[in-house]
């Protein structure tokens, strides 16, 4: 299944790619991360808690970017599996500076087995939708708070 999504940063392309290329804001941006650990090279093994519905249940996967090019597009592929089933998935993600804004699209494709694939795809369609939105509100936020703060410290150095 498809699913697609376009989020806009306060701030230029650099610091968005910064933010989206940072483990730890991505761990923190994830719905249910448990766990974050480099493997390698633009590589991780994740380790997720989803509570909803029929989904719930924990799952143990890996994340991959590659395709890098800076500050403009990646691409993402993750795997994981747990006793609900197994999701696979891939997304396109670009960045394009709009004014002093940035906007990132995100396409991409789900693919799921097991039980959990028996609850349909238009269930399955919108948690992964409710996922991928509640990942880039969060890294909005970050990257809201990142602006805030240095505003914050120019304006004290300003008047020192």
């Amino acid at each position: 299944m498809e699913i697609a999504g376009s989020y806009t940063f306060p701030v230029p392309p650099e610091q968005v790619w910064a933010l989206l290329m940072d483990p730890a804001v991505i761990s923190s941006c994830v719905p249910g991360c448990d766990s974050f650990e480099p493997t390698g090279e633009n590589s991780y093994r994740a380790r997720l808690t989803v509570a909803l519905a029929a989904i719930t249940g924990s799952y143990e996967g890996t994340v991959t970017l590659s395709d890098l090019v800076p500050p403009t597009s990646y691409r993402l592929a993750a795997e994981g599996k747990g006793r609900p089933g197994f999701v696979k998935g891939s997304a396109a993600i670009t960045l394009r500076a709009d004014g002093a804004t940035t906007v990132v699209d995100v396409t991409g494709t789900v693919q799921t087995g097991g039980p959990i694939a028996r609850l349909g795809q238009r269930l399955i369609g919108g948690v992964s939708k409710m996922m991928l939105d509640r990942f880039f509100v969060s890294a909005v936020e970050i990257s809201g708070a990142y602006t805030r703060a240095i505003a914050a410290s120019s304006d004290r150095r300003a008047n020192t």
